[in-house]
């Protein structure tokens, strides 16, 4: 049963685009399905943690909206946290699942029990993993993965 989902946040919870507004501020956008689900995702029980390699204020301002505890920003190696988090909570490699889509997620998403990846993510993420969305990342990919997620615990 997985107790703990790994997000990546640009390409998987964003399309991966980078704009900047008139001042030099780092502008994101959020799908609000992606949103749902993971808000979803929480109330069911799981932990939801997201992991970026960059750091902006956007991704800490959604997370906090959507009740999002365990944020990690400005992270050069994934496979740290994902060790801590799996210490912190007592969990066993099948018990987590993760989404990424480039390959610095590719070490995370080898351990994982349930490992998921946007449909636009790089091919070298796409034949490692368990689940390859529909979606892309920033445009429902994570509630796709959720939901398949949610839906195998009730099977």
């Amino acid at each position: 049963m997985v107790k703990l989902l790994i997000l990546d946040v640009d390409g998987v919870l964003t399309d991966g685009t980078i704009t900047y507004d008139p001042f030099g501020r780092e502008v994101k956008f959020f799908n609000t399905k992606d949103g749902y689900g993971i808000v979803r995702a929480i109330k069911e029980g799981l932990i939801v943690s997201v992991v970026s390699g960059r750091y902006s204020w956007q991704v800490e301002k959604r997370c906090r909206e959507l009740g999002v505890t365990e944020l990690y920003q400005g992270v050069s190696d994934k496979e740290e946290i994902y060790l801590h988090l799996k210490k912190k909570y007592s969990l066993s490699d099948s018990e987590v699942a993760a989404m990424g889509d480039d390959l610095p997620d590719i070490p995370i998403l080898k351990k994982v029990g349930i490992s998921g990846a946007p449909a636009d993510a790089v091919p070298q993420v796409k034949v490692i993993v368990d689940f390859v969305s529909r979606k892309e990342g920033g445009k429902g990919a994570v509630r796709e993965f959720i939901d398949y997620l949610l839906n195998r615990e009730e099977e």
